[in-house]
């Protein structure tokens, strides 16, 4: 997921090692081969999808938890590949729990304030 173009570009040094060792959310940390790992490199939904075409709704549950949880932002492109890609997957409803954000947060939402809606 690219940070900087998600709104995680004031984010402290806390505030990142938060995101990338979220343990709280069992959809955040997915093992995977170090050649997936270098395919992917930070790339969105419009770039990248795993190669196995099975896996690919569920990964677009991960990433859309991911988005909404960290409250990161998602670009008119974005929201378009993913509403184009999930008309292929089942209707599922899921619950997000929102991360608890480090006291000295600059850039915690404000209240009110919400990620955009992601699927329809």
């Amino acid at each position: 997921m690219k940070l900087p173009a998600s709104r995680a570009s004031a984010w402290s040094a806390a505030e990142r090692q938060a995101y990338a060792n979220d343990l709280d959310e069992p959809r955040a940390l997915i093992a995977v081969s170090a050649k997936s790992n270098r395919s992917k490199a930070g790339k969105d939904v419009v770039e990248w999808l795993p190669p196995a075409a099975d896996y690919r709704c569920t990964y677009l549950t991960d990433w859309t938890t991911a988005k909404t949880r960290w409250s990161l932002t998602v670009d008119q492109v974005e929201a378009d590949a993913l509403h184009r890609l999930a008309v292929a997957c089942p209707d599922n409803e899921f619950t997000v729990t929102l991360a608890r954000w480090p006291a000295s947060s600059r850039t915690r939402p404000r209240r009110g304030e919400a990620s955009p809606d992601l699927l329809p």
